[in-house]
């Protein structure tokens, strides 16, 4: 079992046992490193401060097995106490403080922050060249439906592309590409991804019931991210199109901080509710040095039986972001049954004629601005 692993049983655990001495969890202070599993055997370095008595230490790995248990784990732990780092020496593996300057966002800042404690090592995805990320800053816009067809519509033109779907709350990939069922681990303890239209597809819908609710706190979100993003059999890809859930949050970050994004589609409707939340994306993507490739307007517009538009979610919100940033619009998706239906059904619209071209329009843009 590989230390993202190991780290995805602790991260929980740690987080909720506070340090006596500064009041901030253990994980956050940064006194848990080197944790790894093998044999069934769960070991970890508990790093303590030179004004930890022995009576602290003691309430911090009782407190640290018993949340361990909790999670699950049923092997054995083996709970190393070692004394603070000395002035000089590199800090313990999951702080990766961004030193003296000021972090680019809120929450990435100071050590073992990266973000909110989380172990964050930036790692290449052998085989991937490259991820794209589709977000939005407001849930209910059709950031899934557009992640999903311009997944399709890549692989119909001849890429290899996985599809992750980082939506832990609310996954719509399982429906909108007709796959259920579990999953499995090959030969190298890495999960195969299920593939449905030549999509490499993961999502947390094929590991929980459909009417299971996920009631799961930031940190276990955050470890469900990371092993999906390195813990996954994904083989060789053109692009990865990570399919992120609403809004800019730890998911959001903890990806940023995880692997090299190439660049970012946001999806939003016209109205100025979901464009103010859209700029707020746009923003976070450029502080954090990841490039926007453009922005999908959905929605836009619906054709009446004579043929004339009208927009029942307002008129050129999208356009007007796309102006303010200086990116492209990539396109004016129009409100149309068919998209929905062929959601819901698993049969994404791409795979359609006209109702589907747009999408393969944006993949035809998104292909020319990644080469």
């Amino acid at each position: 079992m590989s230390a993202h692993e190991a780290e995805a049983i602790l991260e929980p655990a740690a987080t909720r046992v506070r340090d006596p001495l500064t009041g901030r969890s253990v994980w956050l202070a940064g006194m848990i490193s080197d944790a790894r599993v093998d044999d069934d055997v769960l070991s970890f370095t508990l790093r303590a401060q030179p004004a930890h008595g022995t009576d602290d230490l003691a309430r911090i790995q009782e407190a640290l097995l018993r949340n361990i248990q909790a999670t699950g784990w049923a092997g054995r732990v083996d709970c190393k106490v070692r004394p603070a780092m000395a002035p000089g020496r590199s800090a313990p593996a999951h702080d990766h403080s961004h030193g003296h300057g000021a972090a680019p966002v809120r929450g990435m800042e100071g050590g073992g922050m990266q973000p909110h404690g989380g172990p964050i090592v930036k790692a290449r995805i052998p085989g991937v060249q490259r991820i794209v990320a589709v977000a939005s800053g407001k849930g209910g816009v059709g950031k899934s439906t557009v992640a999903t067809n311009l997944a399709v519509s890549l692989a119909r033109s001849g890429w290899k592309v996985g599809l992750m779907d980082a939506d832990i709350y609310g996954p719509s990939v399982p429906t909108m590409l007709a796959v259920n069922g579990g999953v499995y681990a090959n030969a190298d303890k890495k999960i195969v991804p299920h593939e449905a239209y030549g999509v490499r597809a993961m999502s947390i819908g094929f590991l929980v019931d459909d009417s299971e609710p996920i009631i799961w706190r930031g940190p276990m979100v955050m470890g469900v991210v990371r092993q999906f993003l390195q813990d996954v059999a994904w083989g060789e890809l053109d692009v990865l199109l990570v399919d992120l859930p609403p809004g800019t949050g730890d998911a959001q970050l903890t990806m940023i901080q995880a692997v090299d994004i190439t660049g970012a589609v946001i999806v939003t409707t016209p109205q100025d509710v979901a464009v103010l939340d859209a700029v707020r994306g746009v923003e976070m993507f450029r502080k954090l040095d990841v490039p926007v490739l453009g922005i999908v307007e959905n929605m836009a517009w619906m054709e009446m039986p004579d043929g004339t538009r009208i927009h029942p979610f307002g008129e050129g919100g999208g356009r007007r972001t796309a102006e303010r940033y200086d990116v492209p619009l990539l396109a004016q998706v129009p409100l149309d049954g068919r998209i929905r239906e062929g959601g819901d059904a698993g049969r994404p619209a791409a795979l359609s004629g006209d109702v589907g071209k747009v999408f393969v329009d944006v993949a035809d843009k998104i292909k020319a601005a990644l080469s």
